[in-house]
């Protein structure tokens, strides 16, 4: 079944928003405002990816976007793999590209990767035949979850253009970051960064951002607040004195949040750290966009693969 209108996306991947035009992202965000209305119907199964098969292959952990991608290949009809690559030959010294050959001769669809190291997932899609969509690979980028926030964001607030969004936290080791700046750029946000100097990349300045190491002046008049998770996990080094200071300095919380304009909506990309980052109180408050982030990513995975899928050839 084809959609009654051509998808005005021309790209084979999704491997990052880097080289995505404007027009190229509100395609995409149009496309996953139609798949919100099918993911609220009774009936959400579509047989636009019918015959299709899709490949989830995620060298990192992540319960949250790979089941997201998994609904929404469902949805869309395609059958669907959950590659578990704690078990596989990958562990076993297989490389990459022997994996990629090995997927490519299984003859799918669409690969949907996460990957720890950055320019994996370009690497892999070079080497097979299929579309390939980058579910996040090392600090790099993390298309699918900016695409998502935008979609949020355009929802709520009626577009994207002129509003300003700070961005707090773990930039340096956040891919969610990257994609986050260079797709609200794009889209003629105004774009803040507010975290303290060791978690802010070196050179970032030159990218010509607005940057503050201050919450309060950070979050002023700010439309978005966008939380960023502290990844502990990615720091070799102590890049904050404690869990305590950090929250105490950077954490949002409605004191902060008062900075931001009074109809100021909050996102975070999860999964939360609460106390952390981000209060309970906020989190869960009416300013929050955390719980709807979750439903539009069902959303904008649709629609990526449903763009790509029109790219595929039907022999």
């Amino acid at each position: 079944m084809k959609d009654a209108h051509p998808i005005a996306f021309p790209h084979r991947h999704l491997l990052g928003i880097e080289g995505l035009s404007p027009l190229d992202i509100k395609a995409l965000l149009d496309l996953a405002d139609e798949k919100v209305e099918v993911s609220r119907q009774v009936e959400k199964k579509k047989t636009t990816l019918r015959g299709r098969t899709q490949i989830n292959l995620f060298f990192e952990p992540s319960t949250r976007t790979q089941s997201s991608f998994e609904i929404a290949g469902k949805r869309l009809g395609a059958d669907v793999m959950n590659m578990s690559v704690a078990s596989s030959s990958v562990k076993k010294g297989e490389t990459l590209i022997d994996t990629a050959a090995t997927l490519n001769a299984m003859r799918p669809d669409l690969i949907i990767v996460r990957h720890h190291a950055a320019g994996a997932v370009h690497l892999l899609a070079q080497k097979v035949d299929c579309s390939v969509v980058n579910a996040g690979d090392g600090a790099h980028e993390h298309p699918t979850q900016a695409l998502l926030d935008a979609l949020t964001i355009r929802r709520n607030k009626g577009r994207i253009a002129g509003l300003t969004v700070a961005i707090c936290g773990d930039i340096l080791h956040s891919r969610v970051a990257r994609s986050n700046m260079i797709l609200l750029a794009a889209m003629g946000a105004h774009v803040r960064l507010v975290a303290p100097s060791t978690l802010l990349p070196p050179g970032i300045e030159r990218l010509g951002f607005e940057m503050h190491r201050d919450m309060k002046t950070g979050l002023k008049d700010a439309d978005i607040v966008m939380m960023l998770r502290l990844q502990r996990e990615r720091m070799n080094g102590s890049f904050v004195p404690s869990v305590k200071e950090y929250f105490r300095f950077y954490g949002l919380d409605q004191e902060k949040l008062n900075y931001a304009k009074p109809d100021a909506l909050v996102m975070h990309p999860g999964p939360m750290n609460r106390g952390v980052e981000i209060s309970s109180e906020v989190a869960d408050g009416a300013q929050s966009l955390i719980r709807e982030q979750v439903e539009m990513g069902v959303a904008v995975r649709m629609a990526v693969l449903e763009a790509l899928a029109s790219h595929l050839p039907n022999r």
